[in-house]
């Protein structure tokens, strides 16, 4: 049986507005979770981008803020705040929540850094309803008393396991200690680590589970490929795929930043319009290169994985990857920008000697070998075939591997031969004078034991070197 959204006991101004969007259906984390959260009670969602989370969670956020009679005169006070790791996301959500509550009298805001804090600290003093936030610039404007989160009735935590990759926990952990004990909190992330399970735990109570889509499948629409390559030759071979008048738009995945400028300055000499996406970029630079890119006046974008997660573009075909990916579950998030909402897609990946490893980790987690297109004028000389090994316990990754420079895509500039924030206006640490401590130090430390009646323990297992679900 398919439902509709009129099955959700949703009210008039929101079903309008999804009319007005063209949604009809929803989605199955949709069709779980909205329903759990009207009946106010905390959610576990273990979901990958793409299947429709903030619909899911901003929906009933919308309904029961609007359906709240205690509300009382004077300046509106922020009763909902949505935690998110990167720039992009939280402006895609700030538009999801303006579309699905312009029939209601609700005021959202984003917040984030890489800006002036002018604006933001002036629509704060007006007083909004819903904060949509990154966790540095939060801090900041909480320790300078712009923010104040003691009426918060509704946290989301969106992308948890991110939050953890860029080393954001410690901030989250910051942040959660000021909200009311009193409240309904919304749970997000695409994988369950240990220490994302033991967070988890700290911030729901008696919570209902929602599972869809493990972050190790990949959408069926979409139709994969592997070109085996010499990493000198990368170049040419994008720029023979590009010929392909067919293909309106590409998004190209690099490994770094630097990697990112390069390949778009290329494609720019040889007559294709291209601009890149990364984190050493303004947040007007990203944000004007991302628009480009969506009304199709600009043919590539090349981005780094601050791209793979968040960023919903209509009608997005071809997904390149010009490096592959050394984390494999990054491999499904990147691939995850085409072939949406049943649409079809097209994902190809360049290869070269070096990254061989990674592609076997890679078809090892999505539990099949991505087929190989040897039909380029760009083969890589002695290669032998990667054949994907039976679904189990994946072997230990190379160690050795140089890590992605991507360290930080959210709030945080991080210059490329630093690691400590950059002072002045596009500081964005949460303490002034503060040295943060690595993801290393600050994530990845040994999770504490879980109590027995750990209600992530008993969905998640207590499997310490578990990655995904």
């Amino acid at each position: 049986m398919n439902l509709s959204f009129n099955d959700l006991n949703l009210i008039e101004p929101i079903l309008l507005a999804l009319k007005t969007e063209g949604y009809t259906s929803p989605t199955p984390i949709q069709a779980q979770t909205i329903p759990l959260a009207l009946q106010r009670k905390d959610i576990l969602g273990c979901a990958q981008t793409g299947t429709g989370k903030t619909a899911a969670f901003a929906i009933p956020i919308i309904q029961l803020l609007s359906q709240n009679k205690n509300v009382s005169p004077g300046k509106r006070e922020i009763k909902s705040l949505i935690l998110t790791p990167t720039r992009e996301l939280a402006i895609q959500i700030e538009e999801s929540f303006k579309n699905y509550g312009k029939n209601t009298n609700l005021k959202c805001k984003v917040i984030f850094g890489g800006v002036s804090q002018h604006a933001q600290v002036e629509s704060l003093r007006q007083g909004i309803d819903i904060l949509i936030a990154t966790p540095g610039r939060l801090l900041d404007l909480m320790n300078q008393k712009h923010v104040n989160l003691s009426h918060i009735q509704f946290f989301v935590l969106d992308e948890a396991d991110r939050m953890l990759d860029m080393g954001f926990v410690h901030d989250v952990k910051r942040i959660i200690t000021k909200l009311p004990k009193q409240r309904q909190s919304l749970f997000f992330s695409a994988t369950m680590p240990p220490v994302i399970v033991e967070l988890a735990d700290t911030i729901l109570v008696n919570p209902s589970k929602v599972e869809v889509t493990p972050v190790s499948s990949t959408a069926n629409t979409i139709n994969q490929e592997v070109y085996f390559v010499d990493k000198e030759n990368k170049r040419n071979l994008l720029i023979d795929i590009l010929k392909d008048k067919s293909i309106e738009r590409v998004l190209v995945f690099a490994r770094t930043k630097h990697g990112a400028d390069k390949i778009s300055k290329d494609l720019v000499k040889s007559g294709i319009g291209s601009q890149a996406i990364h984190g050493n970029k303004s947040q007007n630079a990203r944000q004007h290169a991302l628009n480009n890119f969506k009304s199709k006046l600009t043919r590539v974008l090349v981005a780094t994985d601050i791209a793979a997660r968040g960023i919903d573009i209509d009608e997005l075909t071809h997904v390149i990857n010009y490096e592959l990916p050394n984390i494999p579950e990054s491999y499904v998030h990147r691939i995850g920008r085409t072939g949406r909402a049943g649409a079809s897609g097209i994902a190809i990946s360049f290869c070269d000697a070096e990254e061989k490893e990674y592609l076997r980790d890679i078809q090892k987690l999505i539990g099949k070998n991505v087929p190989v297109n040897s039909k380029h004028d760009y083969p890589l000389m002695n290669h032998t075939v990667v054949k994907t090994p039976q679904r189990g316990q994946r072997p230990p990754r190379n160690t050795s591997a140089k890590p992605s420079t991507e360290r930080n895509a959210g709030d945080r500039n991080f210059g490329a031969k630093s690691n400590t924030a950059k002072s002045g206006a596009d500081r964005n640490t949460s303490f002034s004078g503060e040295k943060r401590n690595s993801a290393a130090k600050e994530g990845f430390s040994k999770p504490k034991s879980y109590g027995n009646n750990s209600p992530a323990k008993k969905w998640f297992g207590d499997k310490r070197n578990r990655t995904s679900v």
